[in-house]
């Protein structure tokens, strides 16, 4: 198609020329014509190079923070060979001119057939039907019966059907040390004599005690000597209220600080922490798609009984070349190339709309899902809250509450802050003079006025600082928790005026992708951390059908089982470390960009705007590549059936039935590449629509 495009400009551009100097009156039609044929040859060579080019890999990487090791050393083997039968078409196009060139592709033929005897090799150690095993008698019978044209032209397209299958499936290693992100260089230690000293972290021992303050990861397991603080652990437990935790308290390795200081006496440290035992769980577990061949590898394997069959029949009856021709043309080989060329391209094209699918198998697998399952918190529900109701005693307004505590936390960059700071823009409220202001951040924030001590915190910090508590912020707190709201309190001097809801901020595409999926009769569930009451009218505000509250996260991934064994075909969302062995039990399994490093690391699918605006065109990509992959099917087909009959009862032999199978194998890349074209058409009239006047 290509060719054909610039040899079409070509003629047309010489016509042009030649016709203008005529003074031909449709000399405008035609260079309108030249222009419109050269934007689309430009646009066809660029999209189609764009597509088999290895950008997705390179953004796969890049996410990673280049973890990882991106192909395997079969992969590169296939790669090498990939290079050697290229040259060897050379060789044998110029044997045409100089035939004793030929057999200098003996030595290409037999190195870039090592893939294909090594897959044949796996195939009888794993004692399974493989369509590489036919491939292998073909090579050694065409190296024998010396057709060296068929074998450069075959050999050549066998390896592009396995490099494109490598390219289609994610076979990259993650690295445990790295999973959860970058451990600090160094910590806080505090000494025998009350000193703080700087160490590097990997010389840090069980029986240590650190200093870990606002801001910043909590790096080991431990219990916590003295000091408060908020802790954010959603990301690990999936609670979506953060935490005030004191002297006693157990703290967990990967949670963040949000508020306070505290010292922790190190009880584990590295791969002995609850967040590195679940990534040695989740390498221990099996991936659903381990076991899983593409459906081109599953049509093609069916395939070869019969093939072997037709093959050891006709061997006394039409002789090698007519056998030969038999497994020249068989159904698999085409499958096998057509079908991870049609997968690479729906890839590419996934990418281009912001979706990485890093498994092409997650594509078919996806056409069989019926239900979804969500993680609520950072999920369904954004990390940075939105104030809810505001609680005001002592005569004081809402929106002096809400300045003052806008000016306390001005400079802070954590959730809370942003989501107070959020508030008084929406509200347009002036902040108080701060430039006199002094700050005093410890277990809360004291904030010095020229006119009043502001003091904001949680409850705990309250009661240190002495506030008088009024009797009815009891109740207000016992509604609260079983909403999940989170509270904020400030106080004026020694007296409490104020109490802020801080409420979880559900995405605002949530409820458009969650109608969308039960257009398409898919059930849907939740499952959270939290308690009943806030999971419940979350599912009930946004249509979703079932939901699991309370579940710890070592239950997330047996739910999802029980789900599996029930007979659903799963597709798990979920960000969090806590979600990681769901993510890998599930049939499918989708993450958010900007999630947790080994949530992104596990799931086969990531929607790189981190949200969930995208499923719907998810969806809709696997529906079309389904589609494609029938028409291949077809194209595959009957091209098969024809040469058979031709070999059996027209007398064809080895080289009619390679030519036969070449054309239609070409047939069906020309069918591969029709979402490109569509999509092609599709920006062609976006642009067009947008110049338009």
């Amino acid at each position: 198609i290509v060719a054909t495009g610039g040899v079409l400009y070509t003629v047309v551009k010489a016509y042009n020329n030649n016709q203008k100097r005529k003074k031909f009156p449709h000399a405008k039609l035609l260079r309108v014509t030249q222009k419109k044929l050269v934007s689309a040859h430009q646009n066809f060579q660029t999209n189609t190079l764009a597509v088999f080019s290895g950008e997705r890999r390179k953004q796969m990487d890049k996410m990673a923070g280049n973890r990882y090791e991106v192909k395997s050393d079969a992969e590169k083997r296939v790669d090498r060979a990939f290079v050697v039968a290229g040259i060897n078409m050379g060789i044998v196009g110029m044997s045409f001119f100089y035939p004793p060139l030929i057999w200098l592709s003996i030595p290409a033929v037999l190195y870039s057939s090592i893939p294909t005897y090594e897959q044949a090799y796996r195939a009888v150690k794993e004692r399974r039907f493989s369509s590489y095993m036919l491939d292998a008698l073909l090579v050694t019978g065409a190296i024998i019966g010396q057709y060296f044209v068929a074998l450069a032209l075959g050999g050549w397209i066998g390896l592009l059907g396995l490099k494109l299958l490598y390219q289609s499936e994610s076979n990259t290693k993650q690295s445990l040390s790295n999973l959860f992100g970058e451990m600090p260089r160094s910590v806080y230690v505090l000494t025998d004599d009350n000193v703080e000293i700087e160490i590097p972290f990997e010389n840090l021992k069980v029986g240590d005690t650190i200093v870990v303050n606002a801001g910043h990861v909590i790096p080991v397991d431990g219990v916590i000597t003295s000091g408060l603080a908020s802790i954010d652990q959603h990301k690990l437990t999936g609670e979506s209220q953060a935490v005030e935790k004191g002297v006693g308290d157990e703290v967990l390795a990967s949670t963040v600080i949000l508020g306070g200081q505290i010292y922790i006496e190190v009880k584990k440290t590295g791969q002995e922490t609850v967040a590195m035992q679940i990534g040695k769980i989740l390498n221990c577990t099996t991936d659903f798609k381990d076991s899983m061949r593409s459906r081109g590898e599953r049509l093609s394997d069916s395939s070869v009984p019969f093939t072997a069959g037709l093959f050891l029949l006709s061997l006394p009856i039409l002789g090698s070349s007519g056998a030969l021709g038999l497994l020249a043309n068989k159904f698999g080989s085409k499958m096998r190339a057509l079908s991870p060329a049609s997968m690479l391209v729906s890839l590419n094209l996934a990418c281009q709309q912001g979706i990485l699918i890093k498994d092409g198998r997650s594509l078919e697998l996806l056409s069989e899902v019926d239900t979804v399952v969500f993680d609520k918190t950072g999920t369904l529900t954004l990390e940075q809250p939105s104030i809810g109701k505001i609680h005001t005693f002592n005569g004081i307004s809402e929106d002096d509450i809400l300045r003052y505590a806008a000016a306390a936390e001005h400079g802070q960059t954590h959730p809370v802050a942003k989501a107070i700071l959020k508030g008084v823009e929406i509200n347009r409220l002036d902040l108080p003079k701060i430039e006199n202001a002094k700050y005093e951040i410890g277990y809360g924030i004291k904030v010095t006025f020229a006119e009043r001590k502001v003091k904001l915190g949680s409850y705990k910090f309250m009661l240190m600082e002495e506030i008088d508590i009024p009797a009815e912020v009891s109740e207000i707190q016992a509604i609260c928790q079983q909403e999940a709201h989170s509270l904020v309190y400030i106080a004026f001097d020694k007296q409490l005026v104020g109490i802020i809801e801080l409420h979880a901020t559900i995405r605002p595409e949530a409820q458009q992708v969650i109608e969308y999926l039960h257009k398409r009769d898919i059930s849907t569930y939740i499952i959270s951390g939290d308690l009943e009451a806030p999971t419940k009218k979350l599912a009930n505000n946004l249509g979703i059908d079932h939901y699991f509250a309370n579940t710890l996260p070592e239950n997330k991934a047996e739910l999802v089982e029980k789900l599996r064994k029930e007979g659903k075909s799963i597709c798990f969302v979920g960000d969090g470390i806590n979600d990681t062995i769901a993510l890998k039990k599930a049939n499918v399994s989708v993450s958010l960009h900007g999630a947790t490093t080994i949530a992104t690391d596990t799931a086969q699918i990531v929607l790189m705007d981190g949200t969930l605006n995208h499923i719907p065109q998810l969806f809709e990509i696997s529906e079309s590549f389904n589609e494609n992959m029938k028409t291949n099917f077809l194209i595959a087909t009957f091209p098969t059936a024809i040469g058979v009959t031709g070999i059996f009862f027209l007398n064809w032999g080895f080289l009619s039935a390679v030519l036969l199978s070449q054309s239609a194998l070409f047939l069906g890349i020309g069918n591969t590449i029709l979402p490109l074209l569509k999509q092609q058409n599709q920006n062609e009239t976006i642009n067009q629509s947008r110049e338009m006047p």
